[in-house]
């Protein structure tokens, strides 16, 4: 579920907010600056819609069983959503968010700037 959201909001968003900034801003589409900050937006919208989807799969990772009836609190991803958000709101599923988007946006941001760079070397290499 949260690898679909993952690759749904990196790649899907990218050349839009390439495209946003370079009209916008008056960078050059596909320049590293460009794609740096296309990068940390895209792994803003990345973090913002797949938190919740981490935040679940932690608490299920690390819950325990009722000592009297053994069952377990959690047993699924969107059950864990539903009942964390009943027990402690919706916000609940953002915490630690901060430390989340440092490090899915520096992956974002890592990812295609080397990609960038990658395909810039070899439209040289090839022209």
């Amino acid at each position: 579920q949260r690898a679909m959201m993952v690759g749904v909001f990196q790649v899907a968003t990218l050349d839009q907010f390439k495209d946003l900034y370079a009209s916008s801003f008056g960078q050059k589409k596909n320049s590293i600056p460009n794609v740096f900050c296309a990068s940390m937006t895209s792994g803003l919208l990345y973090s913002i819609a797949t938190m919740p989807l981490e935040a679940s799969k932690n608490r299920m990772a690390s819950q325990k069983a009722d000592p009297v009836t053994g069952k377990l609190p959690y047993v699924s991803t969107f059950q864990t959503m539903r009942a964390v958000s009943a027990k402690e709101g919706f916000g609940a599923l953002y915490n630690g968010f901060l430390p989340y988007y440092a490090r899915c946006g520096g992956h974002t941001v890592s990812m295609f700037v080397i990609v960038q760079i990658i395909r810039d070397y070899y439209q040289k290499m090839n022209a």
